[in-house]
């Protein structure tokens, strides 16, 4: 059975997210009863933000268990000014994304709906970019159906350095998903807000480096996600992917209004799934139809940046990546031409 003494070791193990303090040394432990091997707590952190607090919650909850609690009740409160200012202040944070002097391009790739590739779009534009000789992040901002991780075949989980995250590398891109932060690919039921909030840590809490180009793989659609996503970039560049169908073109549109909307710049449309083409005989079937990529890029006023067929990456020798295509594939020859032209379109954009 556990007891009072053993839940506040455990506590002097848990840091405050913002000060990088322990507990203990805050003074953030306001109250521990144990009963029963129930333990109820009120812990007090230095500001008042949900996601770090369930954050908290988790780490707490867990270390307690294992520690031999049956079960853990907590409330939050907050240090009051007078506490944090004694305790020294906030720490300075170090430049991020968001700053006003960052560099880094930021390209968007959205859609109207799912199922059109969004997502292949974006690790393989990424990758693309990278064989151009650029420094490129890649933002799994698609926070209800993240998927980048399994499809880049990542196993590992990013790690924290001087109380920031450190994006996990694959092919040299650097990579952070909602899918590091779930387990077991369990379901994310947060609400807006508190989505907002994960985000914001997400371009805030995680050090990218120097990067030249962030692509930002967008929840599909025009819900609450995708506008804080849009509402919290400064300037973004954004490609719009759609397939051949005329009814995925017009369901895209919608994407492409709410990038006009928050005044971001559309520079172009991918047609996906645009054709399949037989390896073995060359043949050529417009499975989806035609005509899509044309007629979303004519409503949108800008370019159609390339039509990528359907089909399957050829894989590489020793690696496991079920949706990169690798280098000598030739739909990756077609990400390289579509590559450059995005970097040909953000020189046009800055020189406006």
């Amino acid at each position: 059975m556990i007891r009072e003494q053993q839940v506040r070791a455990v506590l002097k193990t848990v840091q405050d997210p913002f000060l990088h303090k322990s507990l203990s040394e805050t003074g953030g432990i306001r109250e521990v009863k144990v009963s029963n091997g129930f333990v109820s707590l009120k812990i007090a952190l230095s500001r008042s933000d949900r996601v770090k607090q369930m954050q908290t919650q988790v780490e707490i909850s867990t270390k307690l268990k294992k520690s031999g609690a049956e079960s853990v009740g907590m409330r939050f409160d907050t240090l009051s000014e007078e506490e944090v200012r004694a305790l020294g202040g906030f720490p300075e944070t170090g430049p991020t994304l968001l700053s006003p002097k960052s560099k880094t391009v930021f390209i968007s790739v959205a859609s109207g709906k799912g199922g059109v590739g969004k997502s292949t779009v974006s690790v393989n534009l990424a990758l693309a970019l990278k064989r151009k000789g650029k420094r490129v992040g890649l933002l799994d901002a698609d926070i209800y159906g993240f998927s980048i991780p399994d499809m880049m075949g990542i196993e590992g989980r990013p790690q924290v350095r001087d109380n920031r995250i450190i994006p996990v590398d694959r092919y040299g891109v650097q990579v952070i998903s909602m899918g590091f932060f779930v387990e077991n690919n369990s379901p994310v039921i947060w609400r807006g807000p508190m989505l907002g909030k994960m985000l914001n840590n997400f371009f805030n809490d995680v050090d990218w480096g120097e990067l030249d180009y962030l692509i930002l793989d967008l929840p599909p659609g025009t819900g609450d996600v995708a506008m804080d996503i849009h509402s919290k970039l400064p300037h973004s560049q954004e490609i719009i992917v759609t397939t051949p169908h005329p009814t995925a073109a017009f369901v895209a549109a919608r994407a492409g209004a709410m990038a006009e909307k928050t005044h971001h710049e559309i520079i172009g449309v991918i047609e996906n799934m645009a054709y399949f083409k037989s390896r073995k005989t060359g043949e050529v079937a417009y499975v989806f139809g035609k005509g899509g990529g044309d007629k979303l890029s004519e409503l949108l006023h800008t370019d159609l940046l390339g039509r990528l067929p359907l089909g399957q990456p050829l894989g590489k020798q020793g690696e496991f990546a079920p949706g990169v295509y690798f280098e000598g594939d030739p739909i990756a020859d077609e990400y390289d031409r579509i590559a450059g032209k995005v970097l040909d379109k953000v020189a046009e954009v800055r020189t406006r």
